[in-house]
């Protein structure tokens, strides 16, 4: 694969050299576009030494090549890793005052974009609106990581570590390309040019629920999950772009997911699964779609210790636990006429049965219309920036169940497509007279 790798200009653009190495060993070529500040933490050579290829960043460079036009166009995958908060306002605004940001606004190539930059910057308003910008345009966007930064302090804003980033960027490659072809699939049929998602879900009042339920053992301690809650808050952006009025049940999320939504989704943070009940219950009243993807606990410690629990000695500790309420299953039994709802369900496989079989289990004891289904073995899923789920319908019989599709990618991009298929099984199919 022909890969564009743009370089902004911060510390981190050290990690860069990383990259450069780990996509060369995958057999891709990589040409790289640096900013002229990022020349000023890594010099030209290195970057040329290690991807093979000449190394510029103005458009006046080799003009007889056209490179401002020709790097954008051949490229079959661009990357900018470090995108530094400037960079990424240029990207947004559609400026094109290097070679960086003109190859930016020419490729047709999927983009990805991790950024790096120091906590406040990431959490400005500015930065905060221009991410949501390149996620409405279909720019992939890795979040960047929580530790050290430049200076003492640590928080949001760290370049991911080069595995994660060419992860990240070639299954976006790969979700992107497999995209195109079912779209340009579909158009053929249709005899049409294709649609666009966004106003799928106009009108649309969609609940999302997200992160993973704790559940209180002590003033100090709690039991909870390994849940992110990274691919509910996708699902909450990708309502919000197909115009979709969204609220958000935010149980317990990373760190910063909460900051990158767009103003427009409501957010209501809850606690514990009895919390999420009483939550979604209430959203439920007004809501057309609820998409349940909280990771929610089965059971809760039956008594709150007033006081933080002291070890005694050698001694063990016995912890009574009570079942707590199945909220999927609550909301079905109360849905309203015509109410859509999603449910997930992240599996493991044993002795016994496949993860696919506890999942389809599930689905049948659910009654949810749509069950999105994952394999969490061997640290799949949870805090992770790609995935692979299975969307689980209703067959022709009464207990059939049915792959309606497999996706991979992103977790933006699993978004995007889990509610594109909401959308078409949600919008009424019009008569023709």
């Amino acid at each position: 694969m022909r890969i564009v790798l743009g370089v902004a200009g911060g510390i981190a653009a050290y990690k860069s050299a990383h990259l450069i190495r780990r996509l060369r060993e995958l057999g891709h070529t990589v040409t790289v576009v640096p900013t002229a500040d990022a020349l000023k933490f890594v010099g030209a050579p290195t970057f040329e030494a290690l991807s093979g290829q000449p190394v510029t960043t103005d458009v006046f460079d080799e003009v007889d090549k056209v490179n401002h036009v020709r790097i954008g166009h051949e490229a079959e995958l661009l990357i900018v890793a470090p995108a530094t908060a400037n960079t990424i306002a240029k990207i947004a605004a559609g400026l094109a005052d290097d070679l960086l940001t003109a190859s930016v606004l020419t490729t047709t190539a999927p983009i990805v974009v991790a950024p790096a930059m120091h906590t406040e910057m990431w959490h400005n308003p500015a930065t905060v609106a221009n991410i949501a910008t390149l996620r409405a345009r279909g720019v992939h966007v890795l979040d960047p990581a929580v530790g050290r930064l430049t200076g003492p302090d640590s928080g949001p804003g760290r370049l991911p570590e080069p595995e994660e980033i060419v992860a990240f960027a070639l299954a976006a490659a790969e979700a992107d390309t497999a995209e195109a072809g079912t779209t340009e699939t579909a158009a053929a049929e249709a005899g049409t040019a294709g649609t666009d998602s966004a106003g799928a879900l106009s009108g649309k009042r969609v609940v999302v629920s997200a992160g993973g339920t704790r559940e209180a053992l002590d003033p100090v301690r709690f039991l909870g999950n390994r849940s992110s809650g990274k691919q509910g808050i996708a699902l909450a952006r990708a309502a919000f772009a197909a115009g979709a009025q969204v609220e958000l049940v935010a149980a317990h999320v990373d760190s910063g997911l909460l900051a990158d939504l767009p103003a427009g989704i409501t957010v209501t943070p809850i606690e514990s699964t009895l919390d999420l009940q009483a939550a979604m219950a209430t959203a439920a009243e007004h809501a057309d779609i609820i998409i349940m993807a909280a990771a929610v606990a089965d059971f809760r410690p039956a008594r709150l210790a007033d006081a933080k629990l002291k070890k005694s000695g050698d001694e063990g500790m016995s912890i009574e636990l009570v079942q707590n309420p199945d909220v999927l299953a609550g909301l079905v039994a109360d849905r309203r006429p015509g109410q859509f709802i999603v449910g997930f369900a992240a599996e493991t496989g044993d002795a016994a049965h496949t993860a696919h079989e506890y999942a389809e289990a599930k689905f049948r004891r659910k009654g949810a219309d749509l069950l999105v289904f994952n394999d969490v073995s061997a640290d799949r899923a949870f805090g992770h920036d790609v995935t692979e789920v299975v969307i689980l319908a209703a067959g022709d019989g009464a207990s059939d169940v049915v792959d309606a599709a497999t996706l991979a990618g992103t977790k933006d991009d699993v978004a995007q497509k889990v509610v594109a298929e909401i959308a078409r099984r949600t919008t009424p199919v019009e008569s023709t007279p």
